[in-house]
């Protein structure tokens, strides 16, 4: 998708799509991970290709497993020696930064990590950290952040580590895919604040397990993964939830109605949350094996909602607060500022200046809505915007969303899809 403006469409009545989502991109990443540990090759089937997914499989590529395009998308991965002597484009990629360095730890040389600028940005000493303390060799120059570069010897010590996830659950979740290889497993004990999106840790053990991995979590804020084999996988990656909340948002919206087929009964995704939050913004909503199906009704009520969990939904839910009929609060959300940007005073600058009342709270918003005027919506290089924009050029003509391609981060096939939910009322993802 190119990098260009692109003017959000309005809707002309109420919505009646059926949206079929791509594939998760949290789940793709952990299980790509997982699959390059492998003792033998795995398969996954409908994985996400974004360029989030297609860093992380390069990445793997480039430390020595093979991942190969095959079928109608599916994704064999077959694992390899892991090697150093290699450069990491993490991009803008939490997954990547924070989940190969302990792969890399594994490689028999350095390996060198960088990103996009915003990328050095975003916070790594936890992870860094742990691993000098499990017996990494690595240089960062006293930055906590990238570039940086980890010495691979060939194995890595494990044992127990303490450390601060209350900015990321990523911290955590990277020791874990890999600790099953390193020679004492690994024990990770958070001290700190509230660990946020802990649905993820949850993610990342049910993979994990999905692949023989002996998992405890059964003291709180303790992880412990026992040294194993790492069994390969042959895994259907369920749809991206996070990626669905634009579109039920457009129900609400336009008074319309979104089925989503293939929602799972059972999931760890946090953005499984956003069930709820449509339901207290007064949608109807249906889970059954069909799908989820969500009714728009007269208006948009505001919320009072915690959002720790499933802190992706953050600038779509703004943006339907900015649209309801009463004010609003988003809580539990401080760690989103820094994310693929401050999501926080992005969403407080671009809504405001469409004619909304927003206030930035200790860690969250605080919403109220006014008449809003059309304008640019700048996005920061971060694809939760371009779908925040969307959802607010809904009902507001006019709605110019710069730099629309940055939404390719997790979902490529974005302005399509919703220009066809408007249009075709049929919406097929990848």
């Amino acid at each position: 998708m190119p990098s260009a403006d692109w003017t959000a469409p309005t809707a002309t009545g109420p919505v009646d799509a059926r949206v079929v989502l791509p594939g998760s991109k949290s789940l793709t990443n952990r299980y790509l991970v997982l699959a390059a540990l492998a003792s033998d090759v795995s398969r996954l089937r409908c994985p996400l290709r974004s360029r989030d997914t297609l860093l992380m499989a390069q990445a793997l590529r480039a430390l020595g497993a093979q991942v190969e395009d095959v079928d109608d998308g599916d994704w064999l991965v077959t694992p390899g020696r892991i090697v150093g002597g290699t450069t990491i484009d993490c991009g803008l990629a939490g997954n990547v930064m924070r989940f190969v360095p302990p792969v890399a730890g594994l490689a028999d040389g350095a390996v060198h990590f960088d990103g996009d600028p915003h990328a050095r940005l975003r916070p790594m000493a936890p992870v860094l950290g742990a691993l000098r303390t499990l017996g990494v060799d690595l240089d960062d120059g006293g930055r906590g952040a990238l570039p940086f570069t980890v010495y691979g010897s060939g194995s890595v010590r494990g044992g127990a580590v303490t450390l601060d996830a209350s900015a990321s659950s990523q911290f955590v979740s990277g020791l874990l895919l890999s600790g099953a290889r390193f020679d004492e497993g690994v024990t990770v004990l958070h001290e700190g604040a509230a660990v946020p999106s802990l649905p993820h840790i949850a993610m990342t053990v049910e993979t994990l397990r999905d692949a023989g991995v002996e998992v405890d979590d059964g003291v709180l804020h303790t992880w412990r993964v026992e040294p194993s084999e790492v069994n390969a996988l042959d895994v259907q990656v369920e749809p991206d939830l996070s990626n669905a909340a634009q579109f039920l948002a457009a129900a609400l919206v336009t008074g319309g109605r979104v089925h989503v087929p293939g929602w799972p009964l059972y999931t760890t995704q946090g953005g499984d949350f956003v069930r709820d939050v449509v339901d207290m913004m007064g949608g109807e909503v249906v889970l059954d094996r069909a799908g989820l199906t969500v009714s728009g009704g007269d208006g948009i009520s505001g919320v009072d909602v915690d959002l720790r969990d499933a802190s992706e939904l953050t600038p779509v839910v703004a943006a339907l607060c900015a649209l309801a009929d009463s004010p609003s609060v988003i809580r539990g959300v401080a760690h989103v500022r820094g994310h693929e940007t401050d999501r926080l005073a992005a969403l407080r600058t671009e809504l405001s200046g469409l004619g909304a009342g927003v206030e930035e709270t200790g860690d969250g918003l605080l919403i109220t809505p006014r008449p809003l005027h059309g304008g640019t919506f700048h996005t920061y290089s971060d694809h939760r915007m371009v779908m925040a924009a969307a959802v607010i050029g809904l009902a507001v003509p006019g709605l110019v969303v710069q730099d629309v391609g940055t939404v390719a981060k997790t979902m490529p096939e974005f302005t399509t899809l919703w220009s066809r939910m408007l249009t075709e009322r049929v919406v097929a993802g990848a």
